[in-house]
């Protein structure tokens, strides 16, 4: 990210969606982020002008500003299109989708779509029927193919009634859009990324199993920055309760052989596999079908099995080019262990954390850690598992550069 604050240029145009505006305009602004809001006549039967200001922290332009003697000697459609360094259009009805691609200049927004040569960002919400109509197709049609970003809307329930695809995504999907248009490393464009995440969990009958601590936390951290970064990005997750994140194509999984399966298939069109999930070791030799009735047991033996170690197989069949990233989650000897499993399983590249240590372990927002390379000292990190992201695929980026 530039060392100042980013700025967007917000886009609120007059659908039942644009009540979501002030809870997206919150959320990029606890981000740090500078927003000048544009809305349109039609936007104020649904949100509140004063809302956005008192959110923002700046004025609103209304459409009487585009062409009055008290502000439009700012020329507010050119002042605010050079100041941002994006522009979201949040909800975007079929009327600013056509005004986009037609060239009307006739309103505020509508000039400054005119006037905008940044990224382009529009989250179109109406009713399923209008947005399957030719009209609209052949706007998003031009629109895309001049470079602007439409994103899909969401399908369910619609304020007219209606069942089918037409609700603007959540702000958390925005946020994913918009750190994605905003991220300045495009390192990983071009590249296919697999990212494993979670725990396993290994059925010992239908309502018990093994497990571990894992959140997935980490795992995901790096799939969506690998994503914002212009990767193709391959989410394989076990039973995680994190939110799924947008753009990323998402694979879920339970158990050990599940992963595996997966993983065997994203290996064969990856270029660079990140092995972040806390994979069950072992499995229960016999699952039971029925529940494990206590039946005045005072003791329960269980026999274990290995599980495919999914790590070393991928090492066996790395294709030349391909890049194999793995963890070592130890309690100890934990950089011996670390190179040791590097070695052993053909890893280019790995990450070993002391899961014991305080804000390192599983469940938790932090993480400290230790990059191990081939050919490379080792690089020592504290911080957040989005910031341990970042630094993970930067030393990933510059094997791949190596390379």
């Amino acid at each position: 990210m530039s060392p100042r604050p980013r700025r967007i240029l917000f886009g609120v145009s007059g659908g039942i969606a644009a009540y979501k505006a002030p809870d997206i305009l919150h959320g990029w602004v606890k981000l740090g982020f500078e927003v000048e809001t544009v809305l349109t006549e039609a936007a104020e039967q649904f949100v509140s002008p004063l809302a956005l200001s008192t959110l923002s922290k700046r004025r609103i332009w209304r459409e009487r500003d585009f062409l009055s003697a008290e502000y439009g000697w700012q020329i507010p459609h050119i002042s605010l299109t050079d100041w941002a360094d994006l522009f979201v259009i949040a909800p975007c009805t079929a009327n600013v989708l056509r005004a986009a691609a037609q060239g009307d200049g006739s309103t505020l927004l509508g000039a400054a779509l005119l006037a905008n040569t940044k990224p382009l960002l529009l989250f179109p919400a109406m009713n399923s029927k209008m947005l399957a109509s030719g009209p609209v197709r052949e706007n998003i049609r031009i629109l895309e193919e001049r470079g602007a970003e439409i994103v899909d809307p969401d399908s369910g329930l619609l304020a007219c009634g209606y069942e089918g695809k037409g609700r603007m995504p959540s702000a958390a999907v925005i946020n994913d859009y918009v750190l994605r248009a905003l991220c300045d490393k495009k390192d990983f464009a071009g590249m296919r990324v697999a990212v494993t995440a979670g725990p396993t969990h290994e059925y010992i009958d239908p309502v018990r199993f093994i497990s571990n601590p894992s959140s997935g936390k980490m795992g995901y951290a790096i799939a969506e920055e690998a994503w914002r970064r212009g990767a193709e990005v391959t989410l394989i997750t076990g039973p995680s309760a994190l939110r799924r994140p947008a753009g990323l194509e998402v694979v879920e999984v339970v158990s050990a052989q599940d992963m595996y399966q997966a993983c065997m298939k994203s290996a064969e069109t990856a270029d660079v596999i990140v092995k972040a999930a806390a994979v069950g070791d072992y499995r229960a030799a016999e699952r039971s079908e029925q529940k494990i009735k206590r039946g005045g047991k005072d003791t329960l033996t269980l026999e274990l099995v290995q599980n495919p170690d999914i790590a070393a197989e991928l090492g066996r069949r790395k294709r030349p080019g391909q890049l194999l990233i793995g963890f070592a989650a130890e309690t100890q000897n934990v950089l011996e262990n670390a190179q040791k499993k590097m070695s052993e399983k053909n890893l280019d590249m790995i990450v070993s954390n002391d899961v014991l240590a305080p804000g390192a372990g599983f469940a938790v927002d932090t993480n400290a850690i230790t990059i191990m390379a081939r050919g490379a000292e080792p690089l020592r990190f504290s911080g957040t598992k989005e910031e341990s992201a970042a630094v993970i695929l930067d030393s990933v980026s510059a094997l791949a550069a190596g390379r």
